[in-house]
């Protein structure tokens, strides 16, 4: 019997951000580029005005890419043993959660509601964890064949014997 500390499966599931740091940097130039444009054509025509706001909305976006990055920062990871299946999760403030399962009769389910992207369950008995909510629907279809093979694998193992080996 090996260690029941050996991982067998391990994931991490970062949320899914569509905008890297220099991507946001490329977009609040841009916009910033764009409005002092703007601002500068309505201060010249006397709509003086136009600046505050233009000032405030500058000021919103930079504060909603500010929310954004900081949720980039949260994380899922899964660990798969002989005997368990961790999940530690850490949100955006770096506050962490583990929750430990019996991978004996641990199934993972991809429930495909209609019209929404699906969600990955893991399920045992009457328990139910929803697992990988930041994934997009291809991501989320591929971490559950990976982990329904893992799950197959720790379940179904491969012996080898050096005896019974064809001479």
């Amino acid at each position: 019997m090996s260690d029941p500390a050996t991982i067998l499966f391990t994931a991490e599931i970062p949320p899914y951000r569509s905008l890297s740091g220099r991507g946001i940097t490329i977009v609040v130039c841009t916009l910033g580029v764009l409005s002092l444009g703007v601002t500068t054509v309505a201060w010249t025509i006397g709509a003086w005005p136009v600046a505050g706001f233009s000032g405030l909305e500058i000021f919103a976006v930079l504060m909603l890419l500010r929310w954004n990055a900081r949720g980039a920062r949260s994380m899922e990871t899964l660990e798969l043993t002989e005997t368990t299946l961790s999940i530690d999760r850490a949100d955006a403030r770096g506050r962490r959660h583990r929750l430990t399962v019996s991978s004996a009769w641990l199934n993972a389910v991809l429930e495909e509601p209609p019209g929404r992207v699906p969600s990955l369950l893991l399920v045992s008995r009457r328990r139910r964890i929803e697992i990988a909510k930041d994934l997009g629907e291809e991501e989320k279809r591929d971490l559950a064949v990976a982990l329904k093979a893992a799950l197959h694998r720790q379940r179904h193992p491969t012996f080898d014997n050096p005896q019974l080996r064809e001479g």
